[in-house]
């Protein structure tokens, strides 16, 4: 029994040794991730920090024999706490982000993250009931009482498993580098698509595209997949409508789909007449009703995990591709945000690729005749606009009428524009003396742009791009320049570099934004 207890906090301590080392790695993320889980902006931050440390004196506590059981007290009692956060968000269907280990290994918190920390919260109980009053095997004095051969084998096998740890975060940075280079890719894709210089492929096949998803022309996997009430939908009665269809794939803890949830509703409501938009996400029913239900989603349908997905070859979410009348993919995969805005865009024929109008005007017979918001151009009198800040009061852009502002689009839960924050609060920080003043107009909650930092006024577009269509932005994060006129003063500028220079920052050059 002893030998086993001392298994166990060896156990414990390397966890909490993992866990306690890459949230401190991982600031940012580990205080974002305690403000999905609830935990007030104003708490978030030094928690963010006291979270890492008291899971290293957990660590520090386990090892000697005599602490060792209150170091399990203390495991046992954040495994608790972890077990409460868990279990309260999957009661409410929300899965945020566990960020247990982080940038190690993040993932949404689902009934795997509580069975783990249960497991865990057990492990550490046993010590508490066992070494209480009675201490237990010291680890080096263990290991010092063992005949010469053993500890050989003792400190061989240490090696080993510290190898196969350094393997294995090996293979893990490697392939977090190959999703930054296929968000990359993704960005570059969705800025073609955007600009409408998308091709359709050679027919020769020569075409030095690669086009993604499955071949055009070739038919649509069927599938059945229940809806969030357990009614089956086919392929088939979904093209009985007698429209194209638009298939989606979502992820409950991808914070881009999510954001794109709104328009997706829009879509639905608004192009009824032209297409069928069906959203296929994963997980349970529960884990996808709050948020599909807040904006009116119809056509949900859940996969088990990714099995129709794969299907389609829509290997990240959010991704999207048509399907013709007669069953025949209509086009390549459309991955990102913006490049559904422009698959959409194409399919409802409007001229504009992304600048989806937010009500579709109707003309003298009653139907439907969408047509692109007018995007003011250099010189124009840039269209104003009011919003509410952080703290709910209304701000306008006629309110910064007199000085030149830099215009931002943005969203925290956008990569792009995570990147490039900490180059964009340098130069908010320590501005030259004719640089403009920044708004800052964002998505998401109100608690994820408190996160960011930023000194300057954030206003929070409820619609989505509502207010970044009007100056002709289909993703984030773009900037234009207003002059003290309140004219449009340059071209929207796109992308970190180009924002960043556009601020006239010194980071104009490509940096750790654009890498």
């Amino acid at each position: 029994m002893a030998i086993a207890l001392l298994i166990a906090r060896v156990s414990l301590a390397l966890v909490f040794l993992v866990a306690g080392v890459a949230k401190l790695a991982d600031h940012p993320g580990s205080q974002k991730a305690l403000q999905d889980f609830g935990v007030p902006a104003a708490l978030a931050r030094p928690f963010g920090i006291l979270l890492p440390l008291a899971e290293l004196a957990v660590v520090v506590a386990l090892v000697p024999a005599i602490s060792a059981w209150w170091g399990a007290l203390g495991a046992l009692t954040l495994l608790l706490l972890f077990v409460a956060g868990i279990g309260s968000n999957l009661a409410r269907g929300q899965h945020p982000d566990c960020h247990c280990f982080g940038q190690l290994h993040s993932a949404p918190a689902g009934w795997p993250t509580l069975i783990r920390n249960l497991f865990l919260a057990a492990i550490a109980g046993l010590v508490v009931v066992f070494e209480r009053g009675a201490p237990g095997l010291s680890i080096f004095g263990w290991l010092t009482a063992l005949p010469m051969i053993q500890r050989i084998e003792v400190l061989g096998g240490m090696v080993v498993f510290a190898l196969l740890i350094g393997e294995a975060w090996v293979l893990l940075q490697v392939m977090a580098q190959q999703g930054r280079l296929l968000l990359r890719i993704e960005a570059l894709e969705a800025e073609r698509a955007g600009t409408g210089m998308a091709q359709e492929p050679a027919a020769t096949g020569n075409s030095s595209l690669a086009v993604m998803g499955l071949p055009l022309g070739t038919a649509a996997p069927t599938f059945s997949l229940p809806t969030l009430t357990g009614e089956m939908i086919t392929l088939q009665a979904l093209r009985a409508l007698g429209k194209p269809v638009v298939l989606i794939f979502s992820d409950p803890g991808c914070g881009p789909c999510n954001a794109l949830l709104p328009e997706i509703g829009r879509w639905q409501r608004e192009y009824a007449s032209k297409a069928v938009v069906a959203l296929i996400s994963r997980g349970t029913a529960e884990a996808n009703r709050a948020k599909i239900s807040e904006h009116g989603l119809r056509h949900v349908l859940l996969q088990q995990d990714r099995e129709i997905a794969q299907a389609y070859q829509a290997h990240g979410t959010p991704s999207a591709v048509l399907i013709q009348l007669d069953g025949a993919i209509g086009s390549p995969l459309a991955q990102g945000a913006d490049a559904i805005r422009a698959l959409m865009a194409r399919v409802v024929n409007l001229p504009v690729p992304g600048a989806l109008p937010m009500a579709a005007p109707t003309n003298g017979n009653g139907h439907s005749a969408p047509r692109p918001p007018v995007v003011p151009t250099i010189g124009e009198v840039a269209p104003d606009f009011s919003l509410p800040d952080l703290s709910g009061t209304m701000v306008s852009l006629s309110d910064f009428r007199g000085s030149p502002t830099l215009v931002l689009f943005w969203r925290p839960s956008c990569g792009f524009c995570q990147r490039m924050l900490e180059d964009l609060k340098a130069w908010e920080a320590k501005p030259h003396e004719d640089a403009p003043r920044l708004l800052v107009i964002s998505t998401d909650s109100v608690e994820s742009n408190q996160a960011m930092g930023l000194r300057s006024p954030v206003l929070l577009d409820k619609d989505g791009m509502s207010v970044g269509r009007l100056f002709g932005a289909t993703g984030t994060p773009m900037a234009v320049l207003v002059d003290a006129e309140s004219k449009i003063a340059s071209e929207l500028a796109a992308g970190a570099p180009a924002v960043l220079a556009l601020a006239g920052a010194e980071q104009a050059q490509p940096s750790s934004t654009s890498r």
